[in-house]
């Protein structure tokens, strides 16, 4: 399994016919203040696997800070079947996972790291700057 999407944005849906649409995609936030409180924003991932890979899968996100410590952690399980989302031998599945209100305590270069059945697949950067414009 892959994971052959993954970025921070302000929005995003995905319609009736499995088609994904995102708004404001960014990688960067600047705050007056720290710690920092960020209104919305939605962590999108598409995943890819082979039709050998349907069922269910363990999928772990951890937000690190810039220390590597966990500011918080997302687990579930995640059930690929074939159906309409199979084309060509592999199966594409988007999640789109809001992120209401996250505080980041400091300035500086966190990361969403996103595992799949204990195996790391990708990590999402995301550079927090403080009132200065700096990461710390």
């Amino acid at each position: 399994m892959e994971v052959d999407l993954a970025l921070l944005a302000d929005a995003a849906t995905i319609d009736a016919a499995g088609k994904l649409n995102i708004l404001g995609v960014f990688d960067r936030l600047t705050s007056a203040s720290l710690p920092a409180q960020h209104p919305q924003m939605v962590l999108i991932l598409r995943f890819t696997a082979s039709l050998q890979e349907m069922g269910r899968h363990h999928v772990e996100i951890a937000l690190r800070d810039p220390s590597g410590g966990e500011v918080m952690r997302i687990d579930g399980d995640m059930q690929l079947g074939g159906g309409s989302g199979a084309r060509g031998g592999a199966i594409k599945v988007p999640h789109i996972l809001h992120l209401d209100g996250l505080v980041f305590p400091k300035a500086g270069l966190y990361a969403f790291d996103v595992a799949v059945d204990d195996e790391h697949l990708v990590s999402v950067p995301l550079a927090v700057m403080g009132p200065t414009g700096a990461e710390a």
